[in-house]
């Protein structure tokens, strides 16, 4: 007899669609916002106590550090997707597997990537044109935060498996300990005791880890499926393949927008310190906007993927139109305080006037991404859910590689360093992806209903 192992899974395939939807979203959307405020803290804390210089080294550190949230958003989804469809499908063991292979995945990946990031991370930033009057302290920043990629890590995959079982609610609680104690420790290192940026970077590695280690044991205590023991840690060489099927073009895509992001970065870091700032400053206010986007495209692909698994098709794609619809609202907001009071936004962050007026034109123009956006995660999120991955990694690599960075590089020609002429760039990339993800969302709904009314066929 099947049984859930998490006492607060939710089984996504009954019940009302909309309860379903956002009770299980919900708790996805307060675990994002609490887990921007890791970065979001971080600069409004420097913001308050410290220079431009320090504003531009957060800035700039943060996109870099990003790259690890970019590679490990793959194979976390991939994870919560495979543990979701096994769950629709009751097949225990597989279950079992794919946590194992999880955890053990995630542990040596970590550990790669902050080998790597530690002999490299001087050479990114070069790449990337950091200002030298804040290239000290943005490598003091990057390094600082580069340590805490195993904590980082082990909790995403923590929290991907327990979504993939419906439980939502205690990935919340873990995040919300650990940005509290985040908050904490930026003033007391930073605004009190006067380490500038070195304080928010050890606030946010130590907050990390405490996050996860109180995640490992409550779930010890709790009798969780998987008992943490190192003898535990080893890959089921199938659930690897299969997890690298489904989470891989997840990552790829990821890193991919990730790198066009950060050519942005490195044209606006041409444009001097302001301009470095004020992209910082926007990043932050492009994730605040786009909560309600990720949140429900993370919570589609676990819904999809249970609905999936019990043959209920068109339950997953009702979620998909209520999400689309709920997200698109959000963003729509954002997108009105940027247009009306773009000031206050980055005046929320630093007290400069020279930012804020460079900032203006930027916010205005780029704030229209919030709502292409909020298109381009929820068709994606649904799509990952119905393991179409491969479609989201060429979609989103074509729109990053063969779309961003050529735009980013012909406007910075033209416009050299207006910022609002780069922040165009964004929107109209998202809006062009968003219209042939919407058309191809379209397209394969309805031949999924011609093979099911012509089965022979």
């Amino acid at each position: 007899m099947w049984s859930h192992p998490s006492m607060n899974a939710m089984d996504l395939s009954e019940g009302s669609v909309v309860k379903t939807l956002f009770r299980f979203a919900l708790p996805f959307l307060l675990a994002n916002i609490l887990q921007s405020l890791y970065g979001a803290v971080d600069l409004f804390v420097v913001g308050q106590f410290c220079d431009a210089r320090a504003v531009a080294a957060v800035s700039t550190g943060t996109q870099v550090t990003q790259i690890v949230t970019s590679l490990m958003t793959g194979l976390t989804l991939g994870s919560t997707i495979l543990i979701g469809s096994f769950v629709g499908e009751k097949n225990h063991e597989k279950v079992r597997k794919t946590i194992g292979t999880t955890l053990t995945i995630f542990t040596i990946t970590a550990l790669i990537i902050t080998a790597l990031m530690l002999i490299f991370n001087s050479s990114i930033l070069r790449v990337l044109k950091t200002p030298e009057e804040s290239f000290d302290e943005t490598m003091m920043y990057v390094t600082i935060c580069t340590l805490g990629n195993v904590f980082i890590c082990l909790y995403n995959a923590i929290s991907a498996i327990l979504r993939g079982y419906g439980d939502s609610t205690r990935p919340l609680i873990f995040i919300t300990v650990a940005c509290v104690l985040n908050i904490a420790l930026d003033y007391l290192l930073t605004g009190m005791m006067g380490f500038g940026v070195a304080g928010v970077a050890l606030a946010t590695v130590i907050s990390q880890a405490a996050s996860m280690a109180i995640s490992v044991i409550y779930l010890k205590r709790k009798d969780f499926i998987f008992d943490f023991k190192l003898s535990s840690f080893h890959p089921d060489a199938a659930i690897a393949r299969k997890l690298g099927a489904v989470g891989g073009p997840i990552s790829f895509q990821e890193l991919a927008v990730r790198i066009s992001f950060l050519y942005l970065t490195m044209m606006m870091n041409s444009a001097g310190l302001y301009g470095a700032a004020v992209v910082g400053i926007g990043a932050k206010y492009d994730v605040f906007a786009m909560l309600s986007a990720t949140s429900m495209a993370n919570a589609l692909a676990a819904i999809t993927a249970q609905n999936i698994g019990r043959g209920k098709a068109g339950r997953a794609r009702t979620s998909l139109w209520l999400a689309l619809s709920f997200a698109l609202g959000v963003s729509f907001l954002f997108w009105l305080w940027a247009q009306l009071s773009p000031e206050t936004m980055i005046g929320a962050f630093t007290t400069d006037e020279n930012v804020i007026k460079a900032g203006i034109p930027y916010f205005r123009t780029a704030s229209y991404d919030y709502m292409m956006t909020a298109l381009v995660f929820t068709l994606n999120g649904y799509l990952n859910g119905r393991q179409k991955t491969l479609w989201t990694m060429i979609s989103c690599t074509f729109g990053a590689l063969l779309l961003r960075i050529p735009m980013v590089w012909i406007f910075s020609r033209i416009f050299g360093s207006d910022l609002g002429a780069l922040g165009i760039i964004a929107p109209t990339v998202s809006g062009i992806m968003a219209f042939y993800t919407l058309i191809y969302v379209i397209w394969e709904g309805h031949k999924k209903k011609q093979i099911d009314l012509n089965p022979a066929h």
